[in-house]
C-alpha cells in the first residue's frame, strides 16, 4: 500500500479544516445561525490550525524534526481548540438556573475593553453561548467542534510523528 506522505496529509487537514469554517459560514448565512462569542474563537482555533496544515504540507520538510515542528503547532492550536470548545460544550449541560447572563455582543467588547479582557470575559461565557440552536446526531455545534478538533489533533500526530 502506498503511504499517506506528510505533505498530503497535512493538505488533507487543511482541507477539513477549510470545510469546517465553511459550513460554519453556511450555518450563519444560510441558515440563521448566529455564532456566539465562543463559536468565532473556535473557527479562529480552526483556521490558526488550517494554517499550519498549509504551511505544512506546503513547505512538507524532509526531516523528522521538521515534520514534529509542524505536529507540535498543530497541536497546540488543536488543544486551544479543544478547551474551547470543552468550555463551550460544558456551558451547554448547565442547568438554567446555573447559566451566566448574557453579555454585550463581541463586536462591542472589542470596541470598549482591551484584548486580554475581551478573551477572558468570552473564554467565562455568558448565556447566549449555553443555548442550543442545531444538533446533529445528537450532538450539538460545539460537541461536533470538540470532536473535530480531537480528531484533527489525532490526525496531526499520526502525520507529523510516524516512522
Amino acid at each position: 500500500m502506498n503511504r499517506l506522505s506528510f505533505r498530503s496529509a497535512c493538505l488533507a487537514g487543511f482541507a477539513v479544516c477549510a470545510a469546517l469554517i465553511a459550513f460554519a459560514l453556511y450555518s450563519q448565512f444560510h441558515m440563521g445561525l448566529e455564532p456566539c462569542p465562543l463559536c468565532i474563537f473556535q473557527r479562529v482555533a480552526f483556521a490558526a490550525l488550517g494554517i499550519v496544515f498549509l504551511v505544512g504540507g506546503l513547505h512538507a520538510p524532509r526531516s523528522a524534526g521538521g515534520r514534529r515542528g509542524y505536529g507540535v503547532l498543530a497541536l497546540l492550536a488543536a488543544g486551544v481548540g479543544m478547551a474551547i470548545a470543552g468550555r463551550h460544550v460544558w456551558l451547554t449541560h448547565l442547568p438554567a438556573d446555573q447559566v451566566p447572563s448574557c453579555g454585550p455582543p463581541l463586536a462591542f467588547m472589542m470596541e470598549t475593553n482591551a484584548f486580554t479582557d475581551v478573551v477572558r470575559k468570552v473564554l467565562t461565557g455568558s448565556g447566549e453561548c449555553a443555548k442550543v440552536d442545531w444538533s446533529f446526531l445528537g450532538l450539538s455545534m460545539p460537541a461536533w467542534s470538540l470532536l473535530w478538533f480531537v480528531l484533527l489533533a489525532c490526525w496531526a500526530l499520526w502525520a507529523s510523528f510516524r516512522r
